[in-house]
């Protein structure tokens, strides 16, 4: 991988996929919404977010005046050599230009109690970095807005709670969240490792395409029961009842501890705005 080309590349696809993502959303999403409001054609909301993501597209304004926190996962290709420093600068800068030249809201504070000062740059990004099988570079990032970030919750179940234990977590969850989070939401959901692995996987499962079903047929079949779980609630879009109240359930998952069963939430409103990069060791994007 020639470094000096590869990190001005990464620079330049964060800041254009970045200014795409916050006026237009990926075609997942948008399909869900559409299939929803097909199936409820006299929901006033469906049909006003459908129009608001059409003025989005056609003004290149933001779809949502919260244009979000960066959560950034950066996959290293354990066969790569790379300086992670040098592709942690590169997105930065991607992320810092794109939401000045996009005129996107800057939302980060330099610290979080005090003077909450505004960093002027939406910076930092969260950064999340994962050393995965091998010679692939891949960018990940959410656009994480707050309205839905304030709702999203950890329940420490105890290890015998099982599936019914799960899906009664998410559903409190969502419960207690109602329509603040803007549904019809995307609901993350991460199941295992330590509570912070767990927050940090329900992030990671909103990178999935909505509608995509999880790869082990349990899980998949546990992702449908929390999806009708959470939609018998009838909290539905906006918050004014009927459905849909969400768009997709997603489940990441992995080892945890004899004692314990981690269950995060991550929640996204509908605007499930999301980038993906992927390049080779030849810094070519595939």
């Amino acid at each position: 991988m020639r470094e000096d080309e590869t990190v001005q590349k990464i620079e330049q696809l964060v800041y254009e996929r970045l200014l795409i993502a916050g006026v237009e959303l990926p075609e997942d999403v948008h399909a869900a919404l559409r299939s929803a409001a097909a199936g409820a054609e006299d929901s006033v909301i469906l049909q006003a977010i459908l129009k608001n993501l059409e003025i989005a597209e056609q003004t290149r304004l933001p779809m949502c005046q919260d244009t979000g926190m960066a959560v950034v996962f950066l996959g290293i290709g354990e066969e790569l050599s790379v300086c992670l420093g040098d592709i942690r600068r590169a997105v930065d800068r991607g992320i810092a230009r794109a939401y000045t030249d996009g005129s996107f809201r800057k939302s980060v504070v330099e610290e979080p109690v005090f003077q909450r000062t505004n960093t002027g740059n939406n910076l930092p990004a969260v950064y999340h970095v994962e050393i995965v099988a091998g010679d692939h570079l891949s960018v990940d990032i959410l656009m994480k807005g707050f309205g839905s970030e304030n709702c999203s919750s950890l329940r420490m179940l105890n290890p015998t709670a099982g599936e019914d234990g799960v899906v009664d977590a998410v559903v409190s969850i969502m419960r207690a969240a109602g329509g603040k989070p803007c549904p019809p939401v995307v609901l993350g959901v991460g199941i295992g490792g330590t509570s912070d692995r767990a927050a940090v996987l329900s992030k990671k499962a909103l990178l999935r395409e909505v509608g995509s079903t999880h790869r082990d047929s349990r899980y998949a079949a546990l992702e449908q029961r929390i999806l009708e779980a959470v939609q018998a609630l009838g909290i539905g879009p906006g918050g004014f009842g009927g459905e849909p109240t969400a768009l997709g359930v997603m489940i990441e998952q992995e080892a945890t501890h004899i004692a314990g069963l981690p269950v995060a939430v991550s929640i996204n409103c509908w605007a499930d705005r999301k980038v993906h990069i992927e390049l080779d060791r030849e810094g070519r994007e595939l």
